[in-house]
C-alpha cells in the first residue's frame, strides 16, 4: 500500500509539497493538469515539468486525478474516436512519467455535488454537507452558484467554468437516452483504451457517483455493489478497476462498504481509495467529519481489514477533510485535518498487518 495526498499544482492549492512531504508515510501526490480542457492531449512536456516538481520535493507522481472523459464519449457521438484518440496519447505520455494510476469517473454532467462546502460543526470545525430537500428545490444556475460562491476561487473538480454554459443542454441530452444506451457508450470507451492501459502499465479506477441516487434525472453509473459489478464487466481486463471511494458509497446507508472491499479487492479489481467518513443526520442527509470511525458511521477499521485481507496493494489517500485550526483552503481539501487522517489511516494500516502476522 502506498498513501498519496491530493494536491493540485500551478499555484491552485494553499497546500504546498513541501508540507506534503513532512506527513508520514505519504510517498507521493495524486494530482492532474488542471488547464487542459477535457478531450486535449496532456502536452507531454507540461507532464514531464510537474513530474519533476514533485520529484523535487522527495514525492511520486504514480496517481493523476484525473483526465477527465469529453462529454461527447459520454453521449457516444460521432466525434469521440478523435477524443479517445486524444486520451490514449495523454496515456502514453503519462505512463512515459512513470504514472501507475488514473482515477477518473463516468458521471454524467456534474462529478459531485454538496448543497454547503462549510457547515459549522459543533467543534468549531467546517465541512461541506448535503441536504437532499434542499438540493432538489434548487435549478441549475443557483446549484452552479452555490458551488462557486463557495470555492474561494479555487478550481472545483468536476465544476470548471467552461462547463457551465453547456450543463443544461447536457442535462436534457442524458434524459432523452436511456440507462442501456449510456453503459454502451462506456464499454465503446473502455474497449478502445483498455489494450492501452495494459501496454502502458496504467490500472484505471472510475469513481463513485457522489451523491449516488439522481439529480435532476441525471444517469447513476457506479452508486452501489450491483452498479459496479455491471460497470466492471463492461470489460474483462484486470485494469478496468475500481477507486473505491467510501464517503461516496457510504453516503447511501444501504451500501455496505466494507463488504464492497471484500468483493471487489479479492477480485484484484481496487487499484484506489478514498478514505472519508460521513456522519448521516436523516437517511439521505449527511455531513462529512473527521476520519476516526467513532466520527461517522463508517467503521474504517473494517473497510481496511477487508482491503487488506483480500490483497489490496494500490493507492490510498485521506479524502475530503473538515477545516479546521483557522485554516483558509479549497473546500474539503485543507492541510491540517487530512493530514491527521492519513496518520490515522496508516495507524490502522499497520495495527491490522501486525494483527494478522
Amino acid at each position: 500500500m502506498k498513501m498519496v495526498f491530493r494536491w493540485w499544482p500551478q499555484g491552485d492549492d494553499t497546500v504546498t509539497l513541501q508540507q506534503i512531504r513532512q506527513i508520514p508515510g505519504v510517498s507521493g501526490v495524486a494530482t492532474m493538469l488542471p488547464h487542459i480542457p477535457a478531450g486535449q492531449v496532456w502536452p507531454k512536456e507540461d507532464i514531464t515539468a510537474l513530474r519533476d516538481e514533485i520529484h523535487a520535493a522527495g514525492l511520486e507522481m504514480e496517481v493523476i486525478e484525473s483526465v477527465n472523459i469529453h462529454e461527447d464519449i459520454k453521449k457516444g457521438l460521432s466525434t469521440r474516436d478523435e477524443y479517445i484518440s486524444n486520451y490514449i496519447t495523454t496515456m502514453k505520455y503519462l505512463s512515459e512519467a512513470g504514472v501507475k494510476c488514473i482515477c477518473y469517473n463516468f458521471m454524467p454532467v456534474m462529478d459531485w455535488f454538496r448543497s454547503t462546502l462549510e457547515l459549522p460543526l459543533s467543534d468549531g470545525s467546517f465541512a461541506m454537507a448535503y441536504n437532499h430537500d434542499y438540493a432538489q428545490s434548487l435549478d441549475l444556475e443557483k446549484i452552479i452558484h452555490s458551488m462557486m460562491d463557495g470555492s474561494r476561487d479555487m478550481t472545483l473538480p468536476g465544476w470548471e467554468p467552461e462547463r457551465f454554459p453547456q450543463m443544461a443542454k447536457d442535462i436534457e441530452f442524458y434524459n432523452s437516452i436511456s440507462a442501456d444506451e449510456y453503459f454502451k457508450n462506456i464499454a465503446y470507451f473502455l474497449d478502445a483504451v483498455m489494450p492501452y492501459a495494459e501496454e502502458y502499465d496504467i490500472d484505471f479506477g472510475v469513481h463513485p457517483d457522489d451523491p449516488p441516487w439522481p439529480l435532476f434525472g441525471l444517469k447513476k453509473v457506479v452508486c452501489s455493489a450491483e452498479s459496479i459489478r455491471k460497470y466492471l464487466s463492461l470489460n474483462n481486463s484486470k485494469r478496468n478497476g475500481l477507486t473505491l471511494c467510501t464517503g461516496s458509497l457510504g453516503a447511501n446507508p444501504e451500501n455496505d462498504v466494507p463488504a464492497m472491499a471484500r468483493e471487489f479487492a479479492s477480485m484484484g479489481r481496487i487499484p484506489f481509495v478514498h478514505l472519508r467518513n460521513i456522519k448521516h443526520t436523516t437517511e439521505k442527509d449527511f455531513h462529512e467529519s473527521a476520519h476516526l470511525s467513532s466520527e461517522g458511521d463508517l467503521d474504517m477499521f473494517a473497510i481496511i481489514s477487508e482491503l487488506q485481507k483480500n490483497g489490496f496493494d494500490g493507492y490510498i489517500r485521506p479524502d475530503h477533510g473538515r477545516k479546521i485550526w483557522d485554516e483558509t483552503c479549497r473546500p474539503g481539501y485543507g492541510l491540517y485535518d487530512r493530514a491527521l487522517g492519513a496518520s490515522y489511516l496508516e495507524g490502522l494500516w499497520e495495527a491490522v498487518k501486525k494483527s494478522r502476522g
